[in-house]
């Protein structure tokens, strides 16, 4: 078990640390953004990795007013971000060992990219073809709150040579997604840029992490090919 992962805290010196009320971290578990291992006797402990969980819920609460809705989303889709880092981790460790000590290159594991590092594969929902009226239309908003929206930096339209706003289907998705949190969550804009960002890193991750385990599966069958044709030649020799 990792160290921060080990539950050392009662309830009222986690609620110190994090300077909130008790009742607030049971209203949390309760929504399900925290939880709190058990002792025998039922008492619950938190971890440092909770204790940082919390003071990260009460940055977004309490600095960026973001309801409890949007740290949900928030918090799970950076569950899904450490997920994904993990399962990158232990695929691509599990290739090196197969490949052994064969290639000095990959000697060392790779690691996921920082935060903003990388680009996303261009596909055709990438391709900007919506002026700003049909995409409004398309997602049942006024264009003004589309301007809005990428004046906030949440949404990143293309521009054609004369200027004109092009939306591409990805867009359209995002601005799905928004309009989601927004209307039907009551997310903040501050709480909506943090969700996007999340999931745009979510994406970015991803398409690393495929064409990473790719790279080392095309080594892993290179390194192999030549044992195989050796393996061939020697029994044809023995026949």
């Amino acid at each position: 078990m990792d160290k921060k992962d080990r539950p050392v805290y009662i309830i009222s010196v986690a609620a110190e640390l994090v300077d909130m009320h008790p009742q607030t971290l049971r209203l949390y578990e309760r929504k399900g953004l925290i939880q709190p291992k058990r002792s025998g006797g039922k008492t619950r402990l938190y971890s440092e990795r909770d204790v940082e969980k919390l003071r990260e819920i009460r940055r977004l609460t309490q600095e960026l007013g973001v309801n409890l809705a949007g740290v949900e989303e928030i918090m799970k889709l950076r569950e899904e971000l450490w997920t994904l880092e993990q399962r990158f981790r232990e695929e691509a460790e599990r290739l090196k060992v197969e490949l052994g000590e064969k290639l000095e290159a990959l000697k060392t594991p790779p690691a996921l990219p920082a935060p903003g590092e990388g680009k996303k594969k261009i596909n055709e929902k990438e391709r900007p073809v919506y002026i700003i009226s049909v995409a409004a239309e398309l997602v049942g908003m006024h264009p003004q709150t589309l301007r809005l929206y990428e004046r906030e930096g949440l949404v990143a339209p293309s521009r054609t040579s004369g200027k004109t706003r092009l939306y591409s289907e990805r867009d359209v998705e995002k601005l799905k997604e928004i309009r989601r949190l927004t209307q039907e969550l009551g997310v903040n804009l501050a709480g909506v840029e943090e969700i996007i960002r999340l999931r745009d890193e979510l994406d970015i991750q991803q398409n690393r992490l495929e064409s990473e385990i790719a790279r080392l599966r095309l080594a892993l069958l290179r390194e192999l090919k030549p044992q195989n044709s050796e393996q061939k030649k020697t029994k044809t020799t023995a026949s």
